[in-house]
């Protein structure tokens, strides 16, 4: 089979890890609207981009790419410091989804497509289509941010009962 049947796999793999992105986010924010107030909630959210940004530590390790630390230390120190934001202000967290989403699309476009970055260790590797996943659900859920952050305010300045 040819370089265009790989193409089209990979097309394929790609629009399925959308549609599967797109229903975790939904379904995440199902279940965490429902069994958190809204002040939780915005910290769970925060909580969680920090965790997500530290797998590239994990890939990293996993992969064995020693001279990807530097830039993947960097880029997790950057969003724990978004992740930490995000507590209290929801535009941090509007805006730092997206960002971590392109960061995912980042790592899998360079690393699918063969790119010197990867060659050169500059960057750790991931999983095949792990980037179209991230980046669906990083979206989607930066939308419902932008819809809730007037309840997340709301609960901010009312501050504890």
């Amino acid at each position: 089979m040819g370089h265009g049947y790989q193409m089209l796999g990979f097309v394929v793999i790609a629009i399925l890890y959308v549609g599967i992105g797109v229903m975790a986010a939904r379904g995440t924010i199902c279940i965490f609207r429902k069994i958190l107030s809204p002040k939780s909630e915005q910290i769970f959210y925060a909580m969680f981009l920090i965790a997500v940004a530290a797998l590239y530590l994990a890939f990293a390790a996993y992969f064995r790419a020693a001279t990807a630390w530097q830039v993947e230390t960097a880029a997790v120190a950057a969003f724990v410091a978004i992740g930490l934001l995000g507590v209290r202000l929801p535009f941090a967290l509007i805006v730092g989804f997206p960002l971590h989403g392109l960061w995912d699309l980042l790592h899998e476009l360079l690393a699918h497509g063969g790119y010197s970055a990867f060659e050169s260790g500059q960057l750790t590797a991931v999983p095949l289509a792990y980037g179209f996943f991230c980046a669906a659900f990083d979206f989607y859920v930066a939308a419902y941010f932008y819809g809730r952050r007037a309840e997340w305010n709301a609960a901010r300045n009312r501050g504890p009962h």
